[in-house]
């Protein structure tokens, strides 16, 4: 009975692949097409266009490090259930395939369409990259209780809202947010944590279970963490301006990195019992300061203040997953397995408030030329820095009501008509994994 169960599931599976490749196929000959290989993108005109081409010519290496960062240091951050750790990496790469495909032509709508037709280039595999980064955050929320089929029909319903929520705040709103602290790490965690809520396990058996699932080796969280070092400063500056200016964004990031993870070696002895750090909560530690420089790190904090505001967001994180975390498994009901809330939504949310404070005093005597790419509306003399700072304040709620209503949708469908397998199965691949030790 098993046995048969299993192969329906797989079967499943592969049909779903199959309709959802079929599918993007018909659509990219249909609408998709290179973009011109000489003269400015196509979002370039637009000044307040999502992940604009700050520099054509480095095209390639920018896309190069954000796709590496989405693959590698998000697959490994998912790795870390001990019953289902390379089964959550294949998952991962499964949900990143389908997912790049889908925001092409999702984002291709509003930023790079021209005459019925979606052009695509690298910066359009940036803007895909950042896409992917937000529904991987997301299917962190729900890791160990959804399978592969739950997760690619998330994707399916994610990707279109993250397209348009990025559109409302980045062209309708004009706000600057180039590394995705709302966008991103905001929109995906709060997005997911819906999606959990809504499919909330009514048995406690089933959630101690998963709960005592077990942890991967340290090996996968210290990965992640490499990963998340040498890349996430160019993932977070792959849209920013560039030209012959000190690149602001990589050094706030890298500043902030480095004050979050001795943030962690501060607070987290007092917290936990543990006396040693464990690379886990390094990679915590990494995760949060580069989720808070989202959107600041283009902005002028100067070195002082992305060393304050990695230190304060580490804090933060922890006395999140101390604290707050336990009232939203008990109160909200909210199980959160890899901690998104804390590592992405706490974060998110602070970098955005940093950010609001910074537009509020930018000038064009302090941004010199950088003003025109940070704050196009600003330099052009359409909107005062108050203004800006008030928008920036005001995609906070617009984001966290589309994410909650969107995964909130996303989850219920999912609890009233399940997906392929029941509910909180993980995956297993036979080739991948062996079976957990009682």
């Amino acid at each position: 009975m098993a046995e048969g169960t299993a192969a329906a599931s797989r079967l499943r599976l592969a049909g779903l692949c199959f309709f959802l490749q079929l599918l993007t196929i018909i659509l990219f000959a249909a609408f998709v097409r290179y973009g011109p290989e000489s003269g400015p993108g196509l979002c370039s005109p637009q000044s307040n266009c999502s992940r604009r081409d700050p520099e054509p010519g480095s095209g390639y290496p920018r896309f190069r490090d954000a796709h590496l960062q989405a693959l590698l240091g998000f697959g490994f951050l998912l790795a870390f259930l001990g019953r289902y750790g390379l089964g959550s990496v294949a998952t991962s790469l499964l949900v990143m395939a389908f997912a790049v495909q889908w925001a092409l032509l999702a984002q291709g709508l509003f930023y790079f369409s021209l005459k019925g037709k979606i052009y695509v280039g690298a910066q359009s595999m940036v803007s895909a990259d950042f896409c992917t980064a937000a529904v991987l955050i997301s299917s962190g929320a729900v890791l160990g209780r959804v399978n592969p089929i739950q997760m690619l029909l998330m994707t399916l319903l994610e990707v279109p809202l993250f397209a348009c929520n990025e559109f409302i705040l980045l062209s309708l709103m004009g706000i600057s947010d180039s590394g995705g602290s709302l966008t991103v790490h905001t929109f995906g965690a709060y997005f997911g944590l819906m999606v959990s809520r809504a499919l909330r396990q009514p048995r406690a058996d089933e959630q101690e279970e998963q709960q005592d699932a077990g942890r991967q080796p340290d090996v996968f969280a210290v990965l992640g963490t490499l990963y998340l070092w040498i890349f996430w400063p160019s993932f977070a500056s792959a849209t920013t301006a560039q030209d012959s200016a000190e690149p602001w964004a990589v050094l706030n990031v890298y500043f902030s990195l480095a004050a979050s993870t001795l943030a962690a070696f501060v607070l987290s002895p007092i917290l936990y019992e543990e006396g040693t750090l464990q690379a886990a909560q390094i990679q915590d530690a990494a995760l949060v300061g580069a989720a808070v420089m989202g959107m600041a790190g283009e902005m002028l904090l100067t070195p002082f203040g992305a060393l304050v505001a990695g230190f304060l967001a580490s804090h933060l994180s922890l006395l999140g997953s101390r604290f707050l975390s336990p009232i939203l498994r008990s109160r909200l009901k909210i199980q959160d397995t890899c901690g998104v809330h804390n590592v992405h939504g706490l974060p998110g949310v602070l970098g955005t408030l940093v950010g609001t404070l910074l537009a509020g005093l930018a000038t064009a005597d302090a941004y010199g030329g950088r003003l025109e790419r940070v704050f196009p509306l600003v330099a052009q003399g359409s909107r005062t820095a108050g203004g800006q700072a008030w928008w920036q304040l005001c995609a906070l709620p617009v984001t966290l009501i589309l994410a909650a209503l969107g995964g909130s949708l996303t989850g219920t469908r999912g609890r009233r008509r399940p997906w392929g397998e029941r509910r909180g199965a993980g995956w297993q691949h036979p080739r991948l994994m062996a079976p957990t030790p009682r």
